[in-house]
């Protein structure tokens, strides 16, 4: 049984962030699992105060903030190379 790798989208539902979401699910595969988190709710807010999430759309793997997203936007490289959509 394999591990699935936990993405997690941080959205504040502006089109920006649509388009975030919508490259995350083009690029994930089998192994990934991929959660939108509305960044209105408190306990969202809390976690992405936890990773260090400064601006949206901001996007985590397993845990860690992607890269990419420490100040600028998502980029497909990054998150690719971060694990989204290897099985």
């Amino acid at each position: 049984m394999s591990t699935k790798r936990k993405i997690e989208i941080f959205s504040a539902g502006c089109a920006l962030c649509d388009e975030t979401i919508e490259m995350v699910n083009r690029i994930a595969c089998s192994s990934c699992e991929v959660s939108v988190l509305n960044m209105k709710d408190a306990e969202t807010q809390a976690r992405a105060k936890a990773l260090g999430v400064r601006t949206l759309p901001a996007v985590a793997v397993d845990g860690a903030l992607a890269s990419c997203c420490a100040g600028r936007g998502p980029e497909e490289s990054v998150l690719r190379a971060a694990g989204v959509g290897t099985a």
